[in-house]
């Protein structure tokens, strides 16, 4: 994709405003926007446009400041991304901490039931991802751009505790947490409940990507998960959202979903995202 021509571009963003959707993320899993060169960039902001596409957020995955061989590398590419955001007019920005697929994740039917790289438990690496993400905010800060830090398992933002006090350690104003809980309630393993992870969470929410999952957990401790709708599934959305505009969340969503037809169970998650919000400000 990143070495397409337009054309494809256009004909993938084609299916995303057909499906209704007038804003789009360009996430970089599947195009790195911030490495176009400016003449591309231009093509690609020109097809958005012509399909009254607008882009409030970019998003990243398994680029990690603190990758052990190219933490350098994505480091600077998170600069570029920031850049490249601020250019576009997109307000928003995620990154996570989360490695790239082990050879196992890659053979998987659903990756999540694998064991994924893990940041190490290194005081030193710790800081670093602190200093790393307090220096990404600062130049968020200079371009109008907020940050969102993706909860993922087994980094340091893999339960509700340690987002909070990762986030508390980066102690800027424009880092915030993307409270992608999914990730987590999708393991097949003891988890956090769901109104807990909210719960503490809430208060520090920015751009927030949004998706469900049935989880089945047996009495002999097996347990399952599969991706489902944000109405179904083990996350009460409806209730999660009214906690964190209670709490005045103003971010947008990024709508997520595995399996199947993703983008039409996109499509029906936007849409019961905006019966909550416009149910909340009827009654405000």
């Amino acid at each position: 994709m990143q070495d397409a021509v337009p054309e494809v571009w256009a004909a993938n963003l084609a299916e995303v405003a057909d499906a209704g959707f007038d804003c789009v993320d360009p996430t970089d899993s599947w195009l790195r926007v911030a490495d176009l060169d400016g003449a591309r960039r231009h093509e690609f902001i020109a097809i958005c446009k012509a399909l009254g596409l607008r882009i409030p957020a970019i998003s990243t995955s398994r680029r990690s400041v603190i990758d052990p061989q190219h933490g350098d590398e994505y480091l600077a590419y998170s600069h570029r991304v920031i850049d490249t955001a601020a250019e576009l007019g997109a307000g928003h920005v995620s990154f996570g901490l989360f490695g790239p697929f082990t050879p196992a994740q890659q053979k998987a039917l659903w990756f999540w039931t694998e064991q994924g790289v893990q940041n190490p438990d290194d005081p030193a690496i710790y800081r670093r991802a602190v200093g790393r993400i307090r220096e990404l905010g600062c130049h968020a800060a200079e371009m109008g751009v907020q940050i969102a830090l993706e909860m993922y398992e087994d980094t340091y933002l893999g339960t509700a505790a340690d987002a909070v006090r990762f986030v508390t350690d980066v102690d800027h104003p424009s880092v915030k947490l993307n409270i992608d809980i999914g990730n987590l309630i999708r393991l097949h393993r003891p988890v956090e409940p769901w109104p807990a992870m909210i719960e503490a969470c809430a208060p520090f929410a920015g751009y927030w990507h949004v998706k469900n999952y049935y989880r089945i957990e047996d009495p002999s401790g097996l347990v399952m998960s599969h991706p489902a709708p944000l109405l179904g599934g083990t996350i009460n959305w409806r209730a999660a959202i009214r906690h964190a505009l209670d709490l005045g969340f103003d971010s947008p969503f990024l709508v997520e979903h595995y399996g199947g037809d993703g983008l039409g169970v996109c499509a029906e998650n936007r849409d019961y995202i905006r019966r909550i919000l416009s149910g909340r400000t009827a009654k405000a």
